[in-house]
C-alpha cells in the first residue's frame, strides 16, 4: 500500500474545492463556511467534533468524509485506538454495510501513520 493515497486525496480535494468555489455560488460558499465553523473549538473540543464527524461519515458511508476526518483526527493527536473505538460505535450503529468503509478507513490511517502527517 502506498502512503501516496493521502497526497492524492488531498490534491484532488483541494483542486476540486477550488473549482466548486470558483463558480461563486452563494449556497455552496455558505455550506463550506458553515462546515468550517462547525468544527472550530467551542463548547465541545475540536477533537470531540472530529470524532463525531468521523463516526457520522462512516455511518453515512462517505469515504471522502471519512478520510478527511481521519486526517484531522491524526493531526490533532488522536490515537489509533481512540479512532478505532469511535469507528467501532459507528459500525455498531450502521451495521455490516459499514465494513467496506471501515477497511478503507484502516488503510487510510495506516497511510497517515507512514506519512507521519
Amino acid at each position: 500500500m502506498s502512503n501516496n493515497i493521502v497526497d492524492e486525496f488531498n490534491a484532488y480535494r483541494s483542486r476540486m474545492n477550488e473549482k466548486l468555489l470558483e463558480d461563486n455560488n452563494k449556497i455552496i460558499k455558505r455550506i463550506f463556511n458553515l462546515d468550517t465553523n462547525a468544527y472550530m473549538e467551542g463548547t465541545l473540543p475540536k477533537k470531540t467534533k472530529e470524532l463525531l464527524g468521523l463516526g457520522n461519515s462512516l455511518v453515512l458511508r462517505c469515504d471522502d468524509c471519512v478520510r478527511y476526518h481521519l486526517e484531522e483526527c491524526h493531526k490533532l493527536g488522536i490515537s489509533k485506538e481512540e479512532a478505532v473505538e469511535a469507528m467501532s460505535i459507528s459500525l455498531l450503529i450502521g451495521g455490516t454495510i459499514v465494513i467496506p468503509h471501515l477497511r478503507r478507513a484502516f488503510e487510510f490511517w495506516e497511510a497517515l501513520e507512514q506519512k507521519g502527517s
